[in-house]
């Protein structure tokens, strides 16, 4: 979810032919398929291909030699501030990846990598939101640190409303509600959890539409629930186990003697 071509474009009639077979073929879990579309030329269809190779990384812990080369190439191209701080927004969020899959702890790099973004994207850039809400989730994931993370999807949400990024106020939405649920919230959780659902559905984002219904399902009570996590289960294996770590949580609880 790094350049601003990540962020939803090609969801509405209009957009660039390319565009919409970007997203078309993204949203179904075919990231390599999506930037074979992408020439990366220039600094930005760079950046773009780089964006899907590495969220391939993410949900399906594969690829992360092609988007290494990707990223490189990305990083060579840029040569403006808003490029070079897209370019360590994504080296950032693959360094990210890696630790949280347990590859290799690279949350040094990840931090110093969106630290060097945030010196490059100013505030009320468009890069900017998406910056905030990959710190939010190094905040909540790799320093367990709720409150800094908390802190961080809020200025992501309210930047991805003022920029109108649907994609990623799905996330900001998902994020936020996660939190809730953990101190008790559970209104505020099924709140959130639900508007992440309806604009990932909406925009017909088929790859996030499992975890939406899967964390909805986890602030929801029966049958209500269980209908959720049925569904959740139909869309992973339609798109073929993935995202992979989904998986942990849509394993039935072991029957008990």
């Amino acid at each position: 979810m790094a350049h601003t071509a990540m962020s939803g474009t090609g969801t509405s009639a209009g957009d660039d032919p390319v565009q919409t077979a970007v997203w078309r073929l993204r949203s179904r879990a075919c990231w390599s398929d999506a930037a074979a579309l992408l020439d990366p030329v220039t600094a930005a269809s760079a950046l773009q291909r780089t964006a899907l190779l590495v969220e391939k990384c993410l949900y399906t812990e594969q690829g992360w030699d092609e988007a290494e080369d990707a990223l490189r190439t990305a990083e060579a191209l840029a040569h403006t501030d808003d490029e070079r701080g897209a370019a360590a927004c994504e080296r950032g969020y693959l360094a990210y990846a890696a630790t949280v899959h347990s590859v290799r702890d690279r949350s040094d790099e990840a931090r110093a990598a969106l630290g060097r973004a945030a010196a490059l994207i100013p505030p009320g850039a468009a890069g900017r939101a998406l910056l905030d809400f990959r710190r939010g989730l190094l905040a909540e994931n790799l320093t367990r640190s709720p409150q800094a993370a908390r802190a961080a999807y809020r200025r992501a949400h309210a930047a991805a409303t003022a920029h109108a990024d649907p994609l990623l106020l799905s996330s900001t939405w998902r994020h936020l509600a996660g939190l809730a649920l953990r101190e008790g919230e559970v209104a505020e959780a099924r709140h959130g959890f639900a508007e992440s659902l309806r604009i990932r559905e909406e925009l017909g984002y088929l790859v996030g539409t499992a975890p939406a219904l899967a964390s909805l399902a986890d602030a929801e009570a029966e049958p209500e629930a269980s209908r959720l996590r049925e569904e959740a289960r139909r869309l992973f294996r339609l798109l073929g186990g993935v995202p992979t770590w989904l998986a942990r949580q849509l394993t039935p609880p072991a029957a008990t003697a």
